[in-house]
Parts: C-alpha cells; structure tokens; sequence
C-alpha cells in the first residue's frame, strides 16, 4: 500500500515509521520542512513541502496511487480539508482526519470522514485505567444490547478452561493477550495468569457477569 501522511509532527511522524516497518511506501507533507527531521535517517520514502490540500502538493505526495490518506497536523481546519480533497478530487478509499475539537469530529463523521477525536480519546483512554475493571466498555454494538470489556484473567479463573468461565459467566471470549501475543481463544484453551482477556457479554448482564469472574468458579465447576 502506498499511504499519504500530513503532517510530520510526533503523530505523524510515529505513524509513518510504523507503516515504513509493515512494509508500505509512504509520503509525509508538512509545511515545515525542518519537521521531517523527525523521520529520521533510515526513512525511505518521499517528503514534500508544502500544504496537504493543495493538489498540487498532493500529487507529488503520490494521491492519485494512494491506498489511504490521514491527516495529523496539529490544525482541524487544515486536516479536514485536505481529508475531503483527498476523499472527494482523488477518490482515495481510506482516509482519516485527527480532530481536536470533539463537536467538529462528529459533523465531519456524519459527512464521511472518518475522524479521531484526539482529546476525548485521550480521556477515554485514561478513565479506562482509573476506573474498576468492567465500568467502562471497550466497544458498544449499535443497538447498545452487546458489549466489549478487556479485563485481567481474576485469579480464580486460572487453571480454567475458557469453556467453564464462559458458560458460568455468560460471556464469550474473543481473544485474549499472553505475555504480549495475541491468541484467538478455543474452548479447550486454559486461563493463564497475567492474561488479559476480551470478553463479549450483553449490557444488560455485564454487571452479574464481571461478578462471577471476580468471585471464580464454583467448587463443583
């Protein structure tokens, strides 16, 4: 894939050498060009000067061959406009926008532009890890009924069978994290500790069920 970056700031900049490190080629606009410095030496692929939604600027970026572009500057003006340059004049299928202001992201999601809210995610992100296990989900479904938690595997559970918590707790594993690889959980796989688990449970029976993974299984379980 070849991906269009604007904006060689700390995002833009991490974000391009982690797509360099998968193996696709990409460009990085940034008005300044003293900030491609961020990219450092072993960079292999194309900076240009200039403004992300100018198209002449775009096209020497390589839009018109893009698979995907996101916009990171540090301006939500300049990061949804170039998004819907980038989306409407070049029909590029993949494109993100970063915004700041959380009101603006929801306008430009309603238009199509798929945005990321930077300081409600960041807030999100810290409750998460203030608040106890299971108050806050992961990912809602649409319809609000089904829910994704991530939580550490309660001591009482390990040893278990992912079969035994999911029947006594009504939940379905999704994956689950061991010692930082990611294993799509069977019915046979047993709870480790230190494993961070991915559940799906309906709303209406998370509270009971992150009750039952704290207090373990029965004893004739």
């Amino acid at each position: 894939m070849h991906i269009v970056i604007m904006g060689c700031g700390r995002v833009g900049s991490t974000l391009t050498q982690s797509l360099e490190d998968r193996g696709h080629t990409t460009a990085v606009i940034d008005s300044n060009p003293e900030a491609f410095r961020r990219l450092g030496p072993g960079f292999s692929g194309r900076t240009v000067t200039g403004v992300g939604f100018d198209r002449d600027v775009l096209k020497r970026a390589g839009i018109e061959q893009a698979d995907a572009f996101a916009a990171v500057s540090s301006g939500d003006n300049s990061n949804i406009i170039a998004a819907r340059v980038a989306r409407e004049q070049f029909q590029v299928p993949n494109v993100v926008a970063r915004i700041y202001d959380p009101g603006r992201a929801e306008v430009y999601e309603r238009l199509g532009i798929p945005t990321i809210a930077t300081v409600p995610w960041a807030a999100d992100q810290v409750l998460r890890r203030l608040v106890p296990a299971g108050s806050e989900p992961i990912w809602r479904d649409p319809s609000g009924e089904v829910r994704l938690d991530h939580v550490y595997a309660p001591f009482g559970w390990v040893g278990r069978r992912v079969s035994d918590l999911e029947r006594a707790a009504s939940v379905r594993v999704a994956y689950l994290l061991r010692l930082g690889t990611g294993i799509i959980a069977t019915p046979e796989t047993v709870v480790q500790e230190g494993d961070y688990l991915s559940i799906f449970v309906r709303e209406d029976d998370a509270e009971a069920a992150h009750a039952v993974l704290e207090r373990g299984p029965k004893e004739d379980a």
